[in-house]
């Protein structure tokens, strides 16, 4: 393991782990630099495009005092992290458990199809779905101060029925993305590792398509300077 693996992956022997398993499974593997790759791919959509990042297009907020407080994402943030919705040094989602995805899922807004990244993370773990979709259905189906709470913490109206119908989609194996979502790596799980198994294999080469302007932190390597 390289240096900068541990620094960006953190726990690379799990990560490695997890690639292995979904080579086993028939879909190709990125290496770990290329996931390396992925990871800061993230970090710069958190600071140069946060305006994908739990904000909502659909929907409007809903009608109590929390969620319009909420509203605010730094006043929001420490609650997610009280919540264990999020896991800020786990981007990619390769070192979260079960439990971890699901309470992301339940607590921390998702718009539109951007649940389709974990949901299909979590079709990888036998049960994991079914789990979701009871603790779905019951925020949905139940008045009580928990379910207040979540959906005040994921701000927008509909988010519980439109999760709930989305898994009840990926359970039925109905869950099919568009073109467009189904290439993009914000979105999609499968193209997320497609982006990273197309980028530079090694640090070096990475280093030469950046200077040579054929590297783009969103787009990846480009094969003509644009």
């Amino acid at each position: 393991m390289s240096w900068h693996a541990w620094l960006v992956l953190l726990r690379p022997r799990r990560v490695a782990a997890l690639l292995s398993r979904i080579a086993q499974s028939g879909r190709p593997a990125p290496s770990l630099w290329q996931v390396e790759m992925g990871i800061l791919r993230m970090w710069h959509r958190i600071l140069f495009r946060g305006d994908t990042i739990g904000t909502c297009e659909h929907h409007p907020i809903r009608r109590t005092w929390r969620a319009r407080l909420l509203h605010f994402r730094p006043i929001r943030f420490p609650f997610l992290i009280w919540e264990r919705a999020i896991a800020p040094w786990d981007l990619s989602g390769f070192l979260s458990s079960q439990a971890q995805f699901i309470r992301h899922l339940m607590c921390a807004h998702h718009d539109g199809t951007q649940c389709a990244y974990d949901l299909q993370i979590l079709s990888l773990q036998p049960g994991a779905l079914q789990t979701l979709r009871a603790q779905v259905a019951r925020i949905v189906a139940v008045d009580d101060a928990r379910s207040r709470w979540v959906r005040d913490l994921c701000v927008y109206e509909r988010y519980h029925e439109e999760l709930l119908d989305a898994v009840e989609r990926m359970l039925a194996g109905a869950c099919e993305l568009d073109p467009e979502d189904a290439t993009d790596p914000d979105i999609s799980f499968w193209a997320y590792l497609e982006w990273c198994r197309r980028q530079p294999a090694t640090p070096k080469a990475w280093w030469l398509a950046w200077r040579s302007g054929r590297f783009d932190w969103v787009r990846g390597i480009q094969l003509e300077v644009v």
